[in-house]
């Protein structure tokens, strides 16, 4: 069983609309809702591509109860969500059917207690001794301690479970000096960090502060990878247009569904970024255009990449 834990979900909520413009009235084309926050998008992704997967993180609300409604409906994922008496919140993603382009409208999300905050911690040492791996993905909610993800990767691997972060600011600089296994920044996240804009020095002095393998994401331009065994850059064979809600929750699950799998890094990179283009080329966060990610996979360059000083 694969864990992840979305502290923030949210209900997602896709519009689609002819043409966006500012201070007009629009007409929907078309309205998805679907269970969200990064890390149950990646639950979905994983689960998609065969693992066992359970969602741990909080509900709360009349919001918080249709997540669970629609997350009971994914074949391969468990839900072990902690109820909180705050709303989960909601995203909405407006996606210009011209262009292709996607607004996006991110709630806070609900405040936490200590004794939610308490019973969460309880269900997640729990969860622990039966899973291959761990992804930490997302914002932190309000009333969540900002070294939260510092103690869950301490928790982790204090029982020998490998743990994947993916977040940002203070929360991503405590919890790299916790020594995660994996990180997987953007290159704004990344230069926030470690106060480089040059990402392949970025990568290594991320590794310094305290990860043991660091996989930048660089958008269309694929990832660049800095671990113990080697770096490597990896590359979609063409630019892909579409909604890219949600690519970088794929990549997060490329990376981990490659690492229970004992795959090579370059299997691992080039899984994470088919897997990241053909979501962009479906409707929603959480999902992937299956053919899509066939055919990139096999395709995806990788390659070695020199060291900087």
């Amino acid at each position: 069983m694969i864990l992840t834990v979305t502290l923030n979900t949210a209900l997602d909520i896709t519009y689609r609309v002819r043409a966006l413009r500012p201070h007009a009235s629009h007409r929907v084309s078309d309205v998805a809702e679907r269970p969200g926050g990064k890390g149950v998008n990646v639950a979905r992704v994983l689960a998609a591509l065969g693992h066992e997967v359970t969602v741990a993180g909080f509900a709360g609300g009349a919001t918080g109860q249709v997540l669970r409604e629609r997350l009971a409906g994914v074949p391969g994922v468990t839900d072990a969500l902690v109820p909180c008496a705050g709303p989960t919140r909601r995203t909405v993603a407006v996606v210009d059917e011209r262009t292709g382009d996607t607004t996006q409208l991110n709630e806070p999300g609900p405040q936490i207690e200590p004794a939610e905050w308490g019973a969460f911690l309880d269900r997640y040492e729990e969860l622990l001794p039966t899973a291959s791996a761990v992804a930490l993905s997302g914002s932190l909610p309000p009333g969540v301690p900002v070294g939260a993800y510092a103690g869950l990767v301490r928790t982790a691997r204090a029982v020998g479970v490998p743990v994947l972060l993916d977040t940002s600011g203070e929360p991503l600089r405590r919890g790299v000096a916790a020594r995660p296994d994996i990180i997987k920044p953007n290159a704004e996240e990344l230069a926030e960090l470690t106060g480089s804009h040059e990402p392949s020095r970025a990568t290594q002095d991320a590794r310094r502060r305290g990860a043991h393998a660091v996989v930048a994401s660089l958008g269309a331009q694929g990832l660049l990878a800095a671990t113990p065994e080697g770096r490597w850059r990896a590359t979609p064979p063409a630019r892909v247009h579409g909604n890219p809600t949600g690519a970088g929750d794929s990549a997060v699950a490329g990376l981990l569904s490659g690492l229970v799998e004992r795959l090579s890094w370059p299997e691992r990179l080039a899984r994470a970024v088919a897997l990241s283009a053909a979501t962009v080329r479906a409707p929603a966060a959480g999902e992937f255009d299956a053919a899509v990610y066939e055919d990139l996979r096999a395709r995806v360059a990788v390659a070695g990449v020199v060291s900087v000083a």
